[in-house]
């Protein structure tokens, strides 16, 4: 059964993807509701899944990983799904696996230092699990719903 939010629900979502630490008291005034009442909205999509965890935004390039990229992994055609997101979520580089219908079997999100480091983190990918090809994709600006 589908939660039935309306449309402060996906006011106080939206607000909470741009900024996860407004306050509820913001939040509040923004849709015109008591403190408690937007806790209590917020606390209910918490419950019911909607809201599944609230996250850090982070400059990669000031952590010494500044080279994003996305690798397209084929893997033999009698592997599992959950055998492909097991083979290579295990390396730290992986930013998040995306399992797809068709080809390529899976989309793996990268963060490395350099070149030579992709380079390693790809050779790694190619010996896991059953892959048969890769193709690399490097990322040279993005933007983000938020």
């Amino acid at each position: 059964m589908a939660t039935q939010i309306d449309g402060t629900d996906r006011l106080l979502v939206d607000l909470l993807r741009a900024d996860a630490r407004r306050t509820y008291s913001e939040m509040a005034t923004e849709v015109g509701l008591s403190v408690a009442a937007v806790k209590r909205r917020v606390d209910r999509l918490r419950e019911t899944g909607v809201i599944t965890g609230f996250t850090v935004q982070v400059d990669h390039a000031k952590l010494g990983s500044g080279v994003e990229a996305f690798i397209e992994l084929r893997f033999l055609g009698t592997t599992r799904v959950d055998e492909i997101v097991r083979s290579v979520s295990t390396i730290p580089e992986v930013q998040a696996v995306f399992t797809l219908a068709g080809d390529p079997d899976a989309l793996v999100q990268l963060q490395v230092r350099d070149l030579a480091h992709l380079q390693q983190v790809i050779d790694m990918l190619r010996r896991s699990g059953s892959v048969t090809g890769t193709r690399t994709l490097m990322v040279l600006g993005s933007w983000l719903r938020r």
